[in-house]
């Protein structure tokens, strides 16, 4: 059958190697998911005027608006 303590640690060491494998191919995963989820480049800024607010529709209140518009 073996001796108990070498079994023992022969287990273990299967149980480290496949937890390592684990967090291995997660840790892959997770970069490569994170970088086909960015757009693809050139990065520009893109200008806008001023008055391109006059199309959004008006606040309820003025607490709940990410913008402000002036009269």
């Amino acid at each position: 059958m073996g001796i108990p303590g070498k079994q023992r640690r022969t287990v273990w060491r299967k149980v480290v190697f496949v937890w390592a494998l684990a967090v291995a191919v997660a840790g892959g995963l997770t970069l490569w998911m994170q970088d086909s989820t960015e757009p693809r480049g050139p990065y520009v800024w893109e200008r806008t005027d001023p008055g391109d607010a006059q199309h959004l529709p008006p606040c309820p209140t003025p607490q709940a608006c990410a913008y402000a518009t002036t009269p």
